[in-house]
């Protein structure tokens, strides 16, 4: 369909196919900014469609509580707690369903559109389990009991979510299911975004305290978002997201980002002051909201707020976290609009201080601090710039024993693609996940990890990690640790690539504090090759394409 075709790159694929590498990623980035994922608009309408589905669902669940759910009575029932607390367990089922972050063409998920609980329900798929080996729940194939969990977790959910009135008893049974899931499969407790609905879900559970401690969920939240943009990579995410957004793509804008278009893409000043007033804006709207009481100061922060978040959510981010943003808002009106008088401070629990000091700083803070041992969800770094991520390498058409040997949903992205766009069209959409890649500035570590991961890049099909993770367990949104060492074993076991077939690089996150990315070289066959460290300070030199 023609609405459906992607804005094709300003060159003819098939020179470009014929390029040397170095020269194919600087075409590929120089058309990034300008184009970005090249979305056709329909593609946008869909993702907005969706989010008043989100809604619309959830005033639905609503409506099982007298004088809820009346979209056009919205104002008179918003801030009910129940109709707020009903909000975190349907997101949280919305996410775990794989309905929301990682869904739909912009994660690279196409046929079908979301992976979530057709992986999750499906025995034999592949899973990353959170300790290898462990009794029951430690394989990399999903078995009956880890379907029958999944299925009981989000049964448990859609019982509190059309239950008349919340209690307990109904929120208890996610308290203990999703840890154990979390055992079995990383995946499932990530989509969940447990580092929020879970936590708030805890939260619940102590009535006289839990729309103050809810008010520390939220500033957590902004606060520890805002600290992880403290670093030399977020300038880069600002271009690439703005050179992804619809808003931007009228004149000369998206060429202001950069230095100089098109030949030195690193971000320009004005690019770096965006990003600078972005975090001063986050950092600063949290507080004030903490410390007022109402009145026109919380009028004015809440509008500062609306537009930070309909910033972020009008350039339709890549791994698309748009159901994420609305609820903020949304939570933002209820805590601190509706029931502003409820000072963040009267917590009278000890055990509720206890767990927030936990949840909110202690965990954070190591997943900062080490960022190899937590995901960057946990550690509360969105949008930062500063994530794992991995490139799987493999050999002439190599991949398709992905196919062969993996119980999965999604085939490969072309096989997806086959039937809706031509043979150029489907590649230059998989090249432009190169550009998004290459263009951040953790991605110009591929210059230097490439010539000593394969001797020849020509020979291999490149695949960026997240595009794996979305066909082999089913979700994907950033986090590199669903795709490292432990998930290349877990499909070695399976499909018995021979050595130098599949070759995977995978960067480490930056740690706070210290100034250089860890990085592992692995051969499918063999393990581990070679590992080391790249001072980001050197990338802040590189343009995101290679010089040779």
């Amino acid at each position: 369909m023609a609405l459906l075709n992607p804005v094709p790159p300003p060159y003819d694929i098939q020179d470009w196919l014929k390029k040397p590498f170095p020269e194919r990623v600087k075409m590929v980035c120089q058309s990034w900014a300008l184009q970005g994922y090249g979305t056709p608009w329909p593609i946008y309408l869909v993702y907005i469609l969706k989010i008043f589905l989100y809604v619309w669902v959830w005033s639905f669940l609503c409506s099982f509580t007298d004088g809820l759910g009346d979209l056009s009575n919205f104002k008179t029932w918003y801030f009910e707690p129940i109709a707020f607390q009903k909000a975190v367990l349907w997101s949280m089922a919305f996410e775990n369903l794989g309905l929301g972050c990682g869904s739909g063409p912009l994660t690279g998920r196409y046929k079908p559109p979301f992976g979530g609980a057709l992986y999750f329900c499906r025995p034999g798929t592949t899973k990353v389990p959170f300790i290898k080996g462990l009794p029951l729940f430690g394989g990399y194939t999903r078995t009956l009991l880890d379907v029958a969990l999944y299925v009981a977790h989000i049964g448990f959910l859609l019982r509190a979510l059309v239950a008349p009135e919340l209690s307990a008893e109904l929120i208890a049974p996610t308290l203990v299911l999703l840890p154990i899931l979390g055992l079995t499969d990383k995946a499932i407790f990530l989509s969940a975004r447990a580092e929020h609905y879970y936590t708030a879900l805890v939260v619940f559970m102590f009535p006289g305290d839990w729309l103050a401690g809810s008010k520390w969920v939220w500033v957590g939240i902004w606060m520890w978002a805002a600290t992880s943009k403290l670093n030399h990579h977020f300038p880069s995410v600002v271009a690439v997201m703005q050179s992804n957004s619809p808003l931007t793509q009228f004149g000369p804008i998206r060429k202001w980002l950069y230095r100089s278009y098109p030949d030195d893409l690193r971000p320009s000043n004005l690019t770096r002051y965006m990003a600078h007033a972005g975090t001063v804006v986050e950092y600063t709207f949290p507080v004030v909201l903490l410390l007022s009481d109402g009145g026109t100061t919380t009028t004015v922060t809440l509008i500062v707020m609306v537009l930070f978040h309909t910033f972020i959510t009008s350039s339709i981010p890549m791994g698309v976290p748009i159901e994420w943003n609305v609820i903020m808002v949304y939570g933002a009106f209820v805590l601190f609009g509706h029931y502003a008088d409820v000072s963040a401070f009267s917590i009278g629990s000890p055990m509720l201080i206890a767990f927030l000091v936990f949840a909110l700083i202690a965990v954070p803070l190591f997943g900062n601090l080490v960022p190899s041992r937590a995901s960057f969800l946990c550690s509360m770094r969105y949008y930062a710039g500063n994530w794992a991520y991995s490139v799987w390498l493999f050999k002439g058409d190599s991949s398709k024993k992905l196919d062969d040997h993996l119980v999965k949903w999604a085939p490969r992205l072309p096989d997806q693609l086959a039937g809706m766009l031509d043979e150029d069209q489907i590649i230059g959409s998989i090249s432009k996940v190169l550009g998004f890649r290459s263009m951040h500035l953790h991605g110009r570590c591929l210059q230097l990890l490439l010539p000593k991961a394969v001797e020849n890049i020509d020979e291999y099909e490149y695949l960026d990690g997240e595009l794996v993770a979305g066909i082999v367990i089913g979700w994907n949104f950033g986090e590199g640790h669903l795709h490292n060492l432990q998930l290349l074993e877990s499909i070695q076991d399976q499909c018995h690539f021979e050595e130098g077939e599949l070759r995977c690089i995978f960067v480490e996150s930056q740690p706070m504090g210290r100034g250089t990315h860890a990085w592992t070289i692995a051969d499918a066959a063999t393990g581990v090759r070679e590992t080391g460290e790249i001072r980001v300070k050197d990338l802040l030199e590189l343009q995101p394409w290679p010089t040779q």
